[in-house]
């Protein structure tokens, strides 16, 4: 199966971290959130993979904050909308780059990789969502199914917009007058080539259009799943809880160097990272090569500028 991961939105809600970059490169745990997502779906048998691209598209390639694919080459093919495509290979997966100059929205991203997607089965993955859900239950929901799209559903969270009934969305956001919603659609589904037949021609759109269609056909699967944890990223808030419900690995990289006087609670302190004495850091993340100088108080804060750090904040971006 192939996989789409969805890497092109401008992270405006996770501001101002996403000025330095795009906003699934952003760092959670020790590696760039988007290849969590890249490793849930090679679990599931996933080696080929698309990638859409458009704020800071460099970053991607670079040796630090991108993600570690090798060998990058431009390829002779193009987009839909003749945008230029790159491919690397990351540990035994093909990740082909489209980048979109003009940002196509999730249904026109969908449509400019249509070429690539030929008629596979394709799972499609939202750049800033971490999750450990068993995906091989939305894979086989989706195939036992028949329908161009399923959707993954979760009981729990802060949005719910779908409406369901037997294994099919029937409403969303109460758009289509049938009901309200009371699932959360988790921001990853399964398709086929089908579904762009349903997206309005116009190639900036949204692939909600598509979606309330076959909703009113009756052919927009779902699956709820709701083992193992979820998270939306996309506001420095959940970026903040989730590190530390999650503690992914040893909070503290190895390769930090910090003072023996520092004191680090609920925190993750990234590579390269250097804490000086006196300083304090609570409920905080340091991204790689961050430093904190002497006696600096650090509360609920995210290091992401790579400038030194001093004196005291409080729920601050620096």
């Amino acid at each position: 199966m192939k996989a789409f991961l969805l890497g092109a939105g401008l992270g405006t809600r996770l501001q101002p971290l996403t000025h330095r970059l795009p906003k699934p490169l952003v760092p959670f745990g020790a590696q760039p959130l988007i290849k969590h997502a890249w490793q849930a779906c090679v679990a599931l048998g996933c080696d080929d993979f698309a990638v859409n691209t458009h704020h800071l598209p460099q970053m991607w390639k670079d040796p630090l904050w991108g993600w570690g694919c090798a060998d990058w080459e431009m390829l002779p093919e193009q987009g839909e909308n003749g945008e230029f495509v790159e491919q690397g290979n990351l540990q035994g997966s093909s990740i082909r780059l489209f980048h979109e100059p003009l940002l196509l929205e999730t249904g026109g991203g969908l449509r400019n990789v249509r070429a690539w997607m030929c008629d596979d089965t394709v799972l499609v993955h939202n750049g800033d969502i971490f999750s450990t859900m068993p995906l091989e239950k939305l894979e086989q929901a989706h195939r036992q199914s028949g329908f161009p799209v399923t959707l993954a559903l979760r009981s729990q969270g802060p949005a719910k917009h779908i409406a369901y009934e037997e294994g099919r969305v029937i409403d969303i956001r109460h758009m289509l007058g049938k009901a309200e919603g009371t699932h959360v659609f988790s921001g990853i589904y399964c398709m086929n080539a089908e579904l762009l037949d349903y997206l309005p021609a116009q190639n900036v759109v949204s692939v909600i259009p598509a979606f309330l269609r076959l909703a009113e056909l009756g052919k927009l699967g779902c699956v709820v799943i709701d083992e193992g944890v979820w998270f939306d990223l996309g506001e420095r808030v959940s970026y903040l809880q989730a590190h530390q419900q999650m503690m992914l690995g040893d909070p503290t990289h190895p390769s930090a160097n910090i003072a023996a006087d520092a004191i680090i609670e609920r925190s993750f302190i990234g590579a390269g990272s250097v804490v000086d004495a006196g300083a304090v850091i609570r409920d905080s993340v340091l991204w790689p090569m961050s430093q904190v100088e002497n006696a600096a108080y650090l509360q609920s804060c995210i290091g992401y500028s790579g400038y030194p750090i001093t004196g005291t904040h409080h729920d601050a971006d620096l």
